[in-house]
């Protein structure tokens, strides 16, 4: 009986038109990692303090430092508290001078920032003090907004289609991001990032769904992985934008409109030809194939062409179908775990890049840099070791490191081992075990 990777054998596993279509799934990629950490890059931290001009309606001539020394209390280190002052009183300046303030309260008339300071998403919210928690709120939204995507664009995916699931996850991230530039709340703001984070999702699950189904058994692998090394090259592009671009909702703008320039995949992006046959649409998927088979400058046999005949319906599988068989649940399970532990590392390293005490665009593109030879290793990796073995090794090499670094102590860290290896060493270990698990259920 003849079977569908029968026909990508025909047609050629890896041919001119399987690249040019990994080349444009993998464009939009270019853009997820604006979307997953260009949040870090507007909330950096700035010296503020209470807005506490009312003295100024007592002391118009006060100087900023007379006026901060009068009202503002002091931290152990001798600075300027930032979230507190002095409560406001109806005495005159020279009573205030002579024996000073002591109640103190939250700030109570908005914060202060440095005036040259570009607007950023933390000042133009005040997203320290009381709202410091929203910053980190808003990420735990955008990841609520993937898991989202994953429940909703995957079933719909398998329904109506790959492409237009892909097509309309472009469009979604494109609008929505773009809008986030123009929310007058930070609740907006929010909400905003859930839909695309929910868009992220579908582009991610389509576009691997497309490579695999169009490209041969053995160069799965590969397909994927050269679409991850677009994210690489993403992470060191969100260094240079975010570097350039200081004001938070030009950022914006700029890290989601390239969407809009993908408008042209309408015309080009096909749908699989896989799915094609499992939904009965036969001549749809022979006109694809055969368009795919030119395009590689080869032919399919008219004979073979005819044994394409519509799969056997079967009954509709749910999630809990993988945990009814003995080996299913048990690479669920371990497939679970592993996503967990190298999603941990992973975000939790690159969404602190503002804490790691280095320059955070320099860093970023670090990242990106050893993300990228990385990534490319792993193609290697997995052809000559295979999935199972690679994914192991990397897991117990990644899970030493992190003992490792934990061990030594505080003091001596910076002389045995300086904070940007340790962060590089971190990095490489988390996109190391990432990547595999990537392609160990494909």
């Amino acid at each position: 009986m003849t079977e569908f990777g029968d026909f990508i054998s025909a047609l050629g596993e890896f041919g001119p038109y399987q690249k040019w279509l990994v080349l444009f799934l993998s464009l939009p990629l270019l853009l997820n990692p604006f979307q997953m950490i260009g949040q870090v890059f507007m909330v950096v931290d700035v010296p503020h303090h209470c807005d506490t001009s009312w003295i100024r309606a007592i002391g118009p001539n006060l100087t900023e430092e007379e006026q901060l020394n009068l009202t503002l209390p002091r931290d152990a280190d001798g600075a300027y508290e930032q979230c507190s002052m002095y409560s406001p009183v109806d005495w005159d300046l020279a009573s205030i001078m002579v024996y000073g303030l002591n109640a103190t309260e939250k700030c109570s008339n908005g914060l202060v920032y440095p005036s040259a300071q570009p607007p950023s998403l933390l000042t133009e919210f005040d997203l320290v003090c009381d709202r410091k928690d929203l910053n980190d709120i808003s990420q735990s939204v955008y990841m609520v907004g993937l898991l989202l995507g994953a429940m909703i664009f995957g079933p719909l995916s398998d329904r109506i289609g790959r492409r237009p699931i892909f097509l309309i996850s472009i469009l979604l991230q494109g609008l929505f991001g773009v809008g986030t530039a123009f929310v007058p709340h930070f609740y907006v703001y929010m909400a905003f990032r859930c839909v695309v984070g929910a868009s992220v999702s579908g582009i991610l699950i389509t576009a691997l769904a497309l490579a695999t189904e169009w490209v041969g058994v053995s160069s799965r692998p590969k397909a994927v992985l050269i679409s991850h090394c677009f994210v690489a090259i993403g992470q060191m592009l969100l260094a240079g934008l975010s570097y350039g671009i200081r004001n938070w909702r030009l950022l914006e703008i700029a890290g989601s409109a390239p969407m809009f320039a993908l408008f042209f995949y309408i015309w080009v992006l096909p749908e699989s030809a896989r799915w094609l046959v499992t939904k009965g649409r036969i001549e749809e998927a022979k006109k694809v194939l055969q368009k795919a088979a030119s395009i590689n400058k080869r032919t399919i046999p008219p004979g073979l062409l005819e044994q394409l005949k519509p799969e056997t319906q079967t009954k509709s599988g749910s999630t809990l179908d993988l945990f009814r068989k003995k080996h299913l649940r048990k690479v669920t399970l371990i497939m679970s775990c592993t996503w967990f532990a190298v999603s941990l590392v992973y975000y939790g390293l690159s969404l602190s890049v503002t804490s790691l005490g280095l320059d955070i665009y320099l860093t970023q593109f670090a990242f990106g840099a050893v993300e990228l030879p990385a990534r490319f290793c792993c193609i290697f990796l997995l052809q000559w070791f295979g999935r199972k073995k690679t994914q192991g090794v990397l897991l117990l090499l990644s899970g030493l490191m992190c003992l490792v670094i934990t061990g030594i102590p505080e003091d001596k860290q910076e002389k045995q081992m300086p904070p940007p290896l340790t962060c590089f060493c971190l990095h490489i270990a988390s996109v190391c075990t990432l990547t595999p698990a990537a392609v160990l259920v494909l």
